[in-house]
């Protein structure tokens, strides 16, 4: 091969070669296939803070849950005893509050009414004798003591009415103010122990806290488990997002709250998201001094709410289509 065909062989390399970097090192911006982006999830690991055996699992792997499922359920332990009795406790010490606030039972009031109609006929025969009494004393048939001890007696009968009045008045009332203060708050202090035992009790059987899938299952019905070690694994819909990166040349376009549209392999179409976090900082920048050319390879991290989260996958690459100038 002579001398001439050797530097076109060359230079055509030194094309190809060109091309090929040009390709490899092109802006992002100008991928047709618009910005590249993957789909990012934050897994709940929910556990049980005590040790114990699992008595029973309520999902599977795979499986969409709606807000407030229960995950899995520990087997009965002392907490369920210690729930139950504090809510006893807190309906006997309810109970006695209201109790407090009320007066005598009927049954009660009409044995005092029995008492008041006794007195009030002792009265009477009372007040009979001291009459008769003064009429005969004035004649001089009794003594003046005779009329003193009428006198006395009628005045224990009147104080014995007016004593028992006062008791049935006593018996519609309530207990006093200091009594029933005291006893609400002994009902509160009750009713406090009763929702701390209610939430530990809780805290055995975990609930799904928004709509999601079900990433992963570590323990079956009847294994034990140690405290705080998850049993579930849960991809909650509301903690899915899908991350791309955007060229520093078009990152003041990207705010939070902007909406982006994406697509991604054997996804539903029209598949859009809400900018929740543009990063500070560059992507997959050489550690050099910054000239035109390496700006122009300078890309930021950008994070996006999908609206319909259900059927994307952690990891699933996605397409974002770039935003124009607003």
């Amino acid at each position: 091969m002579d001398k001439r065909k050797r530097i076109m062989l060359a230079a055509g390399l030194a094309v190809v070669v060109a091309a090929a970097l040009f390709w490899a090192w092109r802006p992002k911006a100008q991928d047709a296939r618009g910005l590249s982006g993957y789909v990012e999830g934050d897994t709940l690991y929910l556990s049980a803070p005590v040790s114990g055996t699992v008595g029973r699992v309520a999902v599977s792997e795979g499986q969409r849950v709606a807000a407030g499922a229960i995950l899995f359920a520990m087997a009965a332990t002392p907490q369920a005893g210690e729930q139950a009795r504090a809510a006893a406790a807190a309906a006997q010490a309810a109970a006695q509050a209201e109790d407090l606030r009320k007066g005598q039972r009927p049954a009660e009031l009409s044995v005092l009414d029995a008492q008041q109609a006794a007195a009030a006929a002792r009265l009477n025969e009372a007040a009979a004798d001291l009459n008769r009494v003064q009429i005969l004393a004035a004649k001089g048939i009794y003594a003046p003591a005779k009329l003193d001890q009428a006198k006395a007696a009628y005045g224990t009968a009147a104080a014995n009415v007016r004593a028992i009045e006062r008791q049935r008045d006593v018996g519609l009332l309530g207990g006093r103010a200091d009594q029933i203060r005291a006893a609400d708050f002994a009902a509160a202090g009750a009713r406090g122990t009763l929702a701390a035992a209610s939430s530990r009790l809780a805290d055995l059987s975990p609930r799904a806290p928004s709509p999601g899938r079900v990433e992963q299952v570590y323990f079956q019905a009847g294994e034990w488990a140690a405290a705080n070690q998850p049993v579930v694994a849960l991809l909650p819909d509301d903690r899915v997002k899908v991350r791309f990166f955007v060229p520093q040349a078009d990152l003041p376009r990207y705010r939070p709250g902007r909406m982006v549209r994406f697509s991604c392999d054997g996804c539903a179409g029209g598949l859009t998201a809400a900018i929740t976090h543009v990063s500070a900082r560059p992507e997959f920048t050489p550690p050099v001094i910054y000239s035109r050319k390496t700006r122009d390879r300078m890309v930021f991290l950008v994070e996006a709410r999908p609206d319909r989260p259900a059927g994307l996958a952690p990891g699933q690459p996605v397409d974002v289509q770039p935003l124009g100038p607003q």
